[in-house]
């Protein structure tokens, strides 16, 4: 049975790289124009903050990396859709051997502990306590 791998290549043009500098420029620039607009009432600093990031998400939104990104949104969606959650009866099982198991184990490295330190410093090294 032969299975193609197949890869896919993203190819940035000039257009797509300018759309995210400009994203980049707005997105500092809103920090930027949030901080210059320091002796102005507060709503106005935040509006133009919001403002300029908005402007920035909508322009990154519109390159090719916000597409992607967008699209794997979508995709994650509907995995996440397709999942079969377990029962409340399930999910208690489960967690209840989860318990079971680490109580086990911690019984387990205790009782490992306590005998090679009875074995080390006892019996070989002879110091008693």
């Amino acid at each position: 049975m032969a299975t193609s791998n197949t890869q896919i290549e993203t190819v940035s043009t000039g257009a797509d790289k300018a759309k995210l500098a400009a994203a980049a420029v707005l997105l500092v620039g809103g920090v930027v124009a949030y901080y210059l607009l320091g002796k102005q009432d507060l709503w106005l600093r935040v509006l133009a903050l919001l403002v300029l990031l908005a402007a920035a998400v909508a322009t990154f939104f519109t390159s090719e990396t916000g597409k992607q990104l967008i699209a794997f949104g979508r995709d994650a969606v509907k995995e996440t859709k397709k999942v079969v959650w377990p029962t409340r009866k399930e999910a208690m099982q489960m967690t209840g051997y989860v318990f079971a198991f680490v109580v086990v184990m911690a019984l387990f490295l205790f009782l490992t502990d306590k005998t090679l330190e009875w074995v080390l410093y006892d019996l070989i090294l002879g110091w008693k306590r």
